[in-house]
């Protein structure tokens, strides 16, 4: 683990395009700024343990009973639906 010390406006850079900064010292709580691009995750660390917590348990839960919805999006591939346009229904051969 890597210890730095800041002031308020003192900065943190995170490879090349992640920036902390310190917005706000007060008492013994410190307000942090974060930017990062759009397709980077940040996270309080509570906040990031719930979400792990909640994949867990959604990959070990059963499966949903998804059969009440058969039907209700068109044909499945279960059943004898010819999709080929240029098929002949009755060839004469």
């Amino acid at each position: 683990m890597l210890i730095l010390t800041r002031k308020v406006n003192e900065r943190i850079v995170i490879g090349e395009d992640i920036e902390v900064s310190v917005v706000e010292i007060r008492g013994d709580q410190v307000k942090i700024g974060i930017v990062a691009p759009r397709n980077v995750k940040v996270h309080r660390r509570e906040v990031f343990d719930m979400i792990q917590e909640e994949n867990r348990a959604a990959a070990m839960g059963d499966a949903p009973d998804l059969s009440g919805l058969q039907g209700l999006f068109g044909p499945s591939s279960d059943t004898d639906v010819d999709t080929d346009p240029d098929r002949d229904e009755n060839p004469s051969t």
